[in-house]
């Protein structure tokens, strides 16, 4: 394994959160736990990436990001990483592909609350990213009926786990997703920038 990136063995679920998380957040922490108890993980990552190719202003720096995702979210279980940085990614696809390549048998899955469902046709090869790996979708407040009627899940319903099969997702086999329901947490990033408690 290259060094400074995750430990993972062969046969492990691992879930991959990715996001600017400028600033992370309890929703965010929400997602997580939701994920590692609906989806059948074994470990949840973090990915906090360099930026975000659909926002016009950069995030804050990188470290910065790191240091305040690791005190936000203190689970056994659960690892941030800047391994986006270190793979050269910006592209969630490419991202993807270079973990698998990287993690030879290692199971991973792509995680999103639902207002990211709603907005992923917008991602660069988006398709991909459900042909690579299962995606878990973690309801969010407001985006419930209007995210499974959004282009991706119109476009993969045939690939999509009833809730009662949710503990699967984790070994599925791609093209699979789950939307998962449950208590939610009304937090973002950006109401937290606008209310001016993060600094850049």
């Amino acid at each position: 394994m290259r060094q400074g990136f995750p430990h993972a063995r062969a046969g492990q679920r691992i879930g991959l959160l990715g996001g600017s998380f400028d600033p992370p957040h309890a929703g965010h922490v929400h997602v997580t736990r939701a994920a590692l108890r609906g989806f059948g993980l074994d470990r949840v990552w973090w990915l906090v990436s360099p930026g975000n190719p659909l926002k016009a202003e950069g995030p804050a720096p990188l470290a910065t990001r790191m240091a305040a995702a690791r005190a936000v979210m203190d689970h056994p279980r659960v690892t941030v990483t800047d391994a986006e940085a270190r793979l050269g990614t910006v592209v969630t696809a490419d991202t993807l592909e270079a973990l698998i390549a990287l993690y030879p048998g290692v199971r991973f899955s792509w995680l999103m609350g639902a207002d990211n469902l709603a907005t992923v046709h917008r991602w660069e090869r988006w398709p991909t990213i459900f042909a690579q790996v299962p995606v878990g979708v973690v309801a969010r407040p407001g985006d419930g009926l209007s995210a499974r009627l959004t282009r991706a899940a119109r476009l993969f319903r045939g690939a999509r786990l009833r809730a009662g099969q949710a503990h699967a997702l984790g070994g599925a086999i791609a093209p699979a997703w789950c939307y998962l329901r449950g208590p939610q947490v009304d937090l973002s990033s950006t109401a937290i920038r606008e209310r001016g408690d993060w600094v850049r």
